[in-house]
């Protein structure tokens, strides 16, 4: 697991993010997100000493040699405003967004990372990322990520045309979990959270002061220990949440709600 060590000036803080889902429904919606995004992240950068993005930010992405999927260009322009000011971004890929390659750390220099990483601030540890694929149960979907991820897979869709694979993502985005939930999601017990299971057992062998996942698609704060809590960071579609960690506490937060 990569290790990230983090010393924190007092005046600054970290910021988590997940779960944009850019590209559903619809383009106009879509675009309306995109630009509270952006508005977002105009708020934050005045205090923000690093920004993580938790995977699905894109409801699909795959970068072909010479070609990317159109639009969002609002947020990509926002985000190389970011890194040319000096703020780091941190880019996790999601279960819809696992093929990312070289384009966003060439063009705006920021890291593509595919599995957890443990943040150390002073005494604290973090453990951040997507959360797609841990914990019990989803056997199936486990299974079908190691085949998107494999080189035979992407080998074989950078073959098809973009007009023609792009179409297709997008037919099956139009069919996701996120483009056709009508309201949000509820809770409906610790026991099946699966994201939470896992970090409860987790917290059994080697402990943690936070836990910041998205995927869930459902805000949440719970505690895994006496001193542990799981922060889950819902989604931009219903909730537009956010985390912030000032050093000591990670507090949920929702953005223009």
């Amino acid at each position: 697991m990569k290790k990230v060590v983090v010393d924190l000036p007092a005046h600054q803080k970290i910021y988590f993010a997940s779960d944009f889902h850019l590209g559903v429904p619809d383009h106009h919606v879509s675009l309306e997100r995109e630009k509270k995004i952006v508005r977002w992240l105009d708020q934050i950068r005045n205090d923000a000493h690093s920004i993580y993005l938790l995977g699905d930010i894109f409801d699909f992405w795959f970068e072909y040699k010479h070609t990317i999927p159109k639009g969002f260009i609002r947020l990509q322009g926002k985000l190389a405003e970011i890194r040319d000011s000096g703020i780091p971004v941190y880019f996790f890929t999601g279960n819809h967004d696992m093929w990312m390659f070289d384009y966003f750390p060439t063009e705006l220099q920021i890291p593509i990372l595919r599995e957890p990483v443990l943040l150390e601030v002073g005494q604290q540890k973090l453990l951040i990322g997507h959360g797609d694929g841990l914990g019990p149960g989803d056997n199936s979907y486990k299974i079908l990520k190691k085949f998107f991820a494999s080189k035979t897979c992407q080998w074989l869709f950078a073959r098809i045309h973009p007009n023609l694979g792009i179409s297709i993502a997008k037919y099956w985005s139009r069919n996701s979990r996120i483009a056709n939930l009508k309201k949000e999601e509820k809770f409906s017990g610790e026991e099946n959270e699966y994201l939470f299971v896992y970090c409860r057992e987790l917290e059994k062998t080697m402990h943690h002061d936070f836990y910041v996942f998205g995927h869930r698609h459902l805000p949440l704060d719970l505690q895994v220990g006496s001193q542990s809590r799981y922060i889950n960071l819902g989604e931009w579609v219903h909730f537009y949440s956010y985390a912030s960690y000032d050093g000591k506490n990670v507090e949920l937060k929702a953005f223009e709600s």
